[in-house]
């Protein structure tokens, strides 16, 4: 190992840091200043990585969970030799700059992973590692080994105070995962002050308890840190933990302290900073000499490490031409299998959680790279998955159902984990009003443009017996409210099985599908082409004539109450639309005029609060729910309520 060029390396990372920030009059240069070590450790001398093809299959995943330190992740990347220019560095946090304020997916090359509410970044390592492991097991032979990768991850104290790190560290010890490595950055300082007010507990014992191998170093022992990669590797049963005692803002001022974790040092910081370092004291963004020269040297390395794989890869695909077809669909999205699309009539009733449950079947039989499970229900949310490949553990890493146990936090985020790192699909399931649990990871998937599959059952106050605290109200809305987060809430069994293709279909957006605990028929449709249209957003059920007297937009269970509410009213021509995904029909006027038609008034029906749909329908004519529910039947609870086919037709 070259350690005066890893020493280099660090310090030119310390460089780059304090001046973008410096330039841009924002951002947290305590992390970048203080573990500029670990980075350039890792990126120079433990990756299996080429910066010349930032998404080789096989490349080892780096997360910085810590995604305050941003600037850490640029400066190393762009000395490594990826698609970083300085340029890019010198416009940190500005508009539609390859380095924003924290990483995010897509926008830089050779970042694995949007990472900035803290926890997310280290529960997304751990679907990176699950991934790894199943796709190892499904695809190494006896002669050739074509998946055998490593997770890293960089922690603070931050990512480690968040429950969801917690949740999905306790199940990443459950599940063995002894290629995930993470660093935590133990500086003890919060953006508050010292950690030691609000975080006495012993991490340590924490993560031995989780199951974990746990590590201790200096973050400024070069040899150190690259010797303890090498222990954490040896270790095939347990993920490790890798603890290295710093200090924030190393060099600087104010280092050790709060006051520089999250504000430029100033010009006069940066340059007692660079004197402290040893560091060119009025030159900006310098970049330490020979540091260029040993990345360059490197990137031949990487390059040959790839063309090795590549070698590999031919000769196993030779080899392996079955098992290559059936590599090729899991990365390009294509069937593995055949199977019979599930079939429902009109009159047919059944929850559409049960539709559901049939085509989460039909679509793991057409294709075996879909994995995922529910956060500990699966019996209700219908997520049994029938096939030969079992439960995913420790023991048996071709397990295709994943038991993320009462963990719906990590549950999102560890799917988001799975899908980034490629060659799989990720769902996962829990009742809708559980949703609030991983409603921050679910933003963020949508902002990094992540097609995760939410599965979200039992969906409002027909819950029944379980009470207000199962119904959701405001659920609906709230996920609509998200941007790029589609929401789907099927009226039928037969619109389910178009919801879930309309899922699968994602490329770049999760999808929540929201369905019914209780049983409902299936309709008939008026509308010849209704399944063309379901995709557009909205499709006439009963039309009533081109200028009907009232049109009722519903959604969801509301399509079968509006069509009997429409059976008790005489005298009025009464039109029921299925508004299959509310933003579709918001954005497009055409189709709002096409099943609205000539109507004299729009009545709205949800079992959900009325946000969202104001500017459809006067408020008399929002037949929605905007209070808590009631523990009981659910048939009482709806009459209790007001919320029945019966009080629907009164306001007809």
């Amino acid at each position: 190992m070259n350690t005066n060029a890893i020493e280099a390396a660090a310090l030119s990372i310390r460089s780059l840091s304090m001046d973008a920030i410096q330039k841009a009059n924002s951002g947290h240069p305590g992390l970048p200043l203080g573990a500029a070590e670990v980075a350039a450790v890792l990126y120079g001398e433990c990756l299996k990585h080429n910066p010349a093809n930032s998404k080789w299959v096989d490349r080892d995943r780096f997360v910085l969970s810590a995604g305050h330190g941003s600037m850490l992740a640029y400066s190393i990347l762009h000395l490594a030799g990826y698609k970083v220019s300085m340029d890019d560095i010198k416009n940190f946090r500005q508009v539609g700059s390859k380095c924003p304020g924290h990483p995010e997916y897509g926008e830089t090359d050779g970042i694995e992973c949007t990472a900035g509410p803290l926890g997310q970044g280290i529960a997304a390592s751990v679907g990176m590692a699950m991934a790894e492991s199943m796709l190892a097991a499904k695809f190494n032979t006896p002669r050739h080994t074509i998946v055998d990768h490593y997770t890293y991850a960089l922690v603070g104290e931050g990512c480690l105070e968040e429950g969801v790190s917690s949740e999905a560290c306790s199940l990443a010890g459950t599940l063995k995962l002894g290629k995930l490595i993470v660093f935590y950055d133990e500086n003890k300082i919060s953006i508050d002050g010292n950690t030691d007010i609000v975080l006495s507990e012993n991490i340590e014992q924490r993560y031995l308890a989780y199951g974990w191998q746990v590590l201790r170093g200096s973050m400024y022992n070069i040899k150190e840190i690259a010797d303890l990669v090498e222990i954490a590797k040896r270790e095939e049963n347990k993920p490790t933990l890798i603890i290295l005692k710093s200090t924030i803002g190393k060099g600087a001022p104010k280092a050790g302290t709060a006051d520089v974790h999250g504000a430029p040092l100033g010009e006069e910081g940066c340059k007692a900073a660079k004197k402290a370092l040893g560091l060119p004291e009025n030159e900006q963004f310098y970049v330490v000499p020979g540091t260029y020269e040993y990345f360059e040297e490197k990137r031949k390395e990487w390059a040959a490490a790839e063309e090795s794989w590549n070698k590999t890869f031919a000769e196993w695909k030779a080899e392996n031409p079955a098992l290559a077809e059936k590599w090729d669909a899991f990365w390009n999205g294509k069937a593995t299998g055949e199977a019979a699309l599930p079939a429902f009539n009109a009159g047919d009733k059944l929850a559409t959680r049960d539709a559901s449950g049939k085509m989460l079947n039909y679509m793991s039989d057409t294709y075996e790279w879909l994995v995922g499970g529910s956060a500990d229900l699966q019996g209700p949310n219908k997520t049994k998955v029938k096939n030969d490949d079992g439960i995913y553990s420790a023991e048996n890493r071709k397990g295709r159902c994943i038991e993320y146990g009462i963990r719906e936090f990590a549950m999102s985020q560890i799917m988001s984990g799975i899908n980034l790192h490629g060659g799989l699909r990720a769902f996962g399931a829990t009742f809708l009003v559980f949703a609030d649990y991983m409603r921050s990871s679910v933003r963020v998937a949508a902002l990094a443009k992540i097609p995760n599959i939410y599965i979200l059952t039992h969906d409002s106050i027909y819950v029944g017996e379980d009470g207000p605290t199962h119904q959701p109200i405001e659920t609906l809305a709230s996920l609509r409210c998200i941007p790029n987060c589609q929401v789907l809430r099927p009226g039928d069994a037969e619109e389910s099985v178009l919801a879930w293709e309309m899922a699968m279909k994602s490329k770049n957006h999760p999808v929540c599908m929201c369905f019914t605990r209780q049983a409902i028929s299936v309709y008939e449709k008026e509308d010849k082409n209704w399944k063309e249209n379901y995709f557009k957003g909205a499709y006439v059920v009963k039309s009533a004539g081109a200028n009907p007297d009232v049109t009722i937009l519903a959604t969801g269970s509301e399509v079968e109450m509006s069509l009997k509410a429409a059976s008790l009213v005489s005298g009025k021509n009464i039109r029921v639309v299925s508004v299959t995904d509310k933003a579709l029909l918001d954005e497009n006027e055409a189709l709002q005029k096409e099943v609205i038609g000539g109507a004299k008034r729009v009545v709205v029906a949800e079992a959900g609060c009325r946000y969202g749909w104001e500017g459809y329908a006067k408020k008399a004519d929002l037949f929605t729910i905007d209070r808590f529910g009631e523990s009981g039947p659910a048939a009482e609870v709806a009459k209790d309520m007001k919320f029945t086919a019966e009080d629907l037709a009164k306001i007809l």
